[in-house]
């Protein structure tokens, strides 16, 4: 008969040790140029964020002061939106790589202030993960997940920019010594990795600017020829304008149209009903105006219809003083009913749309008739509008 002698345990945590990383370029001057450019990324996405979500979601006290000027306003802040988000889809991975040896330090955590420091940092970088991901999904449209987008997503924004902050603050004196190229922390690094290490943030911004070249022309069309990435070109859809929300997704059909009259209710419950004939029989208007999506594709056309302000004080209200509240004859959907403050309802390019480039609006397109206004979020120009209140 034959004994085994047992073999002594392994001592685990005598043979684990931290990887070692013998890349180059994972240092503090990498990470701070680039930290500058996403930093600058994400205030410029955090502004402009603040931009579309007041003007879809006003408080009370800022509704009928929302401005209708300029009227490419919100195509501009909300295409600069996109397209600077979609350039932190860059910039995120490069600084992540740049600084991710450091999350395998040894020991792990030193202290308390160690240990709270490395804590925001997970914050930091969890939601700006989250932040630039869910942002890319919203764009192409693909919602892979049971929350509501628009108020998680402005949440999210603040958490992200507390966070930023508290890092900048932290790590305020490692900044500045490696701010830049003459900077003591920066020439204090190896002269060796000089040249690549500006190859590295010159094929950051090569990169940057690519992808930023070939999405942006989806809101600025003089570049639509290069629009090769973006999920939508601006002049792709009937009569030459992209649909978000087509009439078969809102449970619309031209059978339900037949008897279509449009309400305004004035003040003291007066009804006004008017049909397409009538309508088209009062004073016509013309706007040239973008319509502009949250998604960052925005396009310029040719609307024609009738001022809201004429429907508002035909029915015996107050225009510049009333605001107004539409209703479309969309089954469901967060902005089937949508209000708009004083300031859009008295101003003369803010139209009751019944013609789209010179031809009748197509059904997609919100026929019989739709709401046209300037510096207003695409959601809120109401499609198949059947009923206005003035409040």
């Amino acid at each position: 008969m034959t004994f085994r002698v047992p073999k002594p345990p392994i001592r685990f945590l005598s043979t684990v040790r931290p990887p070692s990383f013998g890349g180059r370029l994972h240092d503090a001057r990498t990470a701070t140029a680039v930290g500058r450019w996403l930093g600058a990324a994400f205030g410029v996405c955090l502004l402009t964020g603040l931009v579309s979500h007041y003007l879809q979601h006003p408080p009370g006290w800022l509704a009928d002061r929302l401005p209708a000027r300029p009227v490419w306003g919100y195509r501009l802040t909300q295409g600069l939106h996109v397209a600077v988000g979609i350039a932190a889809l860059v910039l995120l991975p490069v600084k992540l790589w740049a600084v991710y040896p450091r999350l395998f330090v040894w020991p792990p955590v030193r202290s308390v202030r160690h240990a709270l420091e490395r804590l925001s940092i997970a914050v930091l970088v969890a939601t700006a993960v989250f932040q630039v991901v869910t942002g890319l999904f919203n764009i192409v449209e693909w919602y892979p997940w049971s929350f509501s987008f628009v108020p998680v997503h402005f949440a999210v924004a603040w958490v992200v920019a507390g966070s930023i902050l508290l890092h900048v603050a932290v790590k305020a004196p490692e900044i500045r010594a490696h701010w830049s190229g003459r900077s003591r922390g920066t020439r204090a690094l190896p002269a060796e990795d000089v040249a690549d290490r500006r190859s590295l943030l010159l094929a950051v911004g090569g990169a940057v600017g690519v992808v930023t070249l070939t999405t942006v022309g989806q809101s600025v069309t003089p570049l639509k020829a290069l629009d090769l990435l973006a999920p939508r070109s601006p002049d792709h859809g009937p009569q030459g304008l992209p649909v978000n929300r087509t009439a078969a997704a809102a449970g619309v059909s031209a059978d339900g149209l037949a008897r279509w009259r449009l309400e305004v209710v004035g003040p003291q419950s007066y009804v006004l009903g008017l049909g397409l004939g009538e309508l088209r029989t009062m004073a016509a208007a013309q706007a040239r105006l973008p319509i502009a999506c949250v998604e960052g594709w925005s396009v310029d056309a040719d609307w024609g219809g009738v001022r809201v302000r004429d429907l508002v004080e035909r029915a015996g209200g107050r225009p510049g003083r009333d605001a107004l509240r539409v209703t479309s004859l969309e089954a469901r959907g967060a902005y089937r009913v949508m209000e708009m403050g004083a300031e859009y309802v008295d101003d003369p390019l803010t139209l009751l749309a019944l013609t789209l480039n010179g031809q009748r609006l197509s059904l997609d397109h919100g026929f019989p008739a739709r709401i046209i206004a300037p510096n207003r979020p695409g959601v809120l120009q109401t499609k198949w509008v059947h009923r206005l209140e003035v409040l």
